[in-house]
């Protein structure tokens, strides 16, 4: 049938979910930004989205590992975690490592996005603290969620279908590497304008 046979049922209601949180995300961020920088409204618009995925999906996922596991569970977010699974075996079972990175995942970096929402909104002044510290911990939650994988020769990853391989691993991973990559550059480049602008009023008054 083609590789677009592969694309089946399961796989386009588990990239509709995703879509539609991504929309959802897309609405607050929008409407929360209103009046702002692009700059910042795209860190708005990822950051409801950062929090939707962390809490509704990761949490679903979170919840099911913890009362049994994904692969014998039912519902709309148990069958994306399970096409997820196809990707990558370890989501459908108990992974100790998984679901503790995910608890942290969970709860710490989605309350950290919300928190950096309201920073950004209300412009408070620990906005790039707060910024950097949820940047750092979503790149050491990707770390930890591979190296362990990887070290061991990645026998849970099916990297020999397309879609498995380059979009659920590569992409929707990459996603979580790459955006906290340039907010992380965005922190730098505003902390160094601001000790700029201190160093050059210090001197002013000397």
């Amino acid at each position: 049938m083609g590789a677009a046979s592969e694309l089946g049922a399961a796989a386009g209601g588990s990239l509709v979910l995703c879509a539609a949180l991504l929309a959802g995300g897309c609405a607050l961020g929008l409407r929360l930004g209103r009046g702002r920088g692009a700059a910042d409204r795209g860190a708005l618009v990822w950051l409801c989205y950062d929090a939707l995925v962390h809490f509704v999906l990761e949490g679903a996922f979170v919840y099911l590992a913890v009362v049994g596991n994904v692969a014998d569970s039912d519902g709309l977010l148990a069958s994306l975690w399970k096409e997820y699974g196809k990707a990558d075996a370890r989501w459908l079972y108990f992974d100790p490592n998984l679901v503790a990175v995910e608890l942290l995942t969970v709860f710490l970096d989605g309350s950290l996005a919300l928190f950096l929402v309201y920073a950004i909104v209300k412009e408070k002044y620990y906005r790039h603290f707060i910024q950097i510290t949820l940047c750092v911990c979503e790149l050491y939650g990707g770390w930890m969620t591979f190296s362990p994988e990887w070290f061991m020769g990645s026998p849970s990853l099916n990297t020999s279908n397309w879609l498995y391989f380059w979009v659920y691993l590569v992409f929707f991973n990459g996603v979580w590497v790459l955006v906290p990559g340039l907010l992380l550059c965005q922190s730098w480049i505003e902390l160094k304008k601001m000790h700029h602008k201190e160093t050059r009023s210090g001197k002013k008054f000397r």
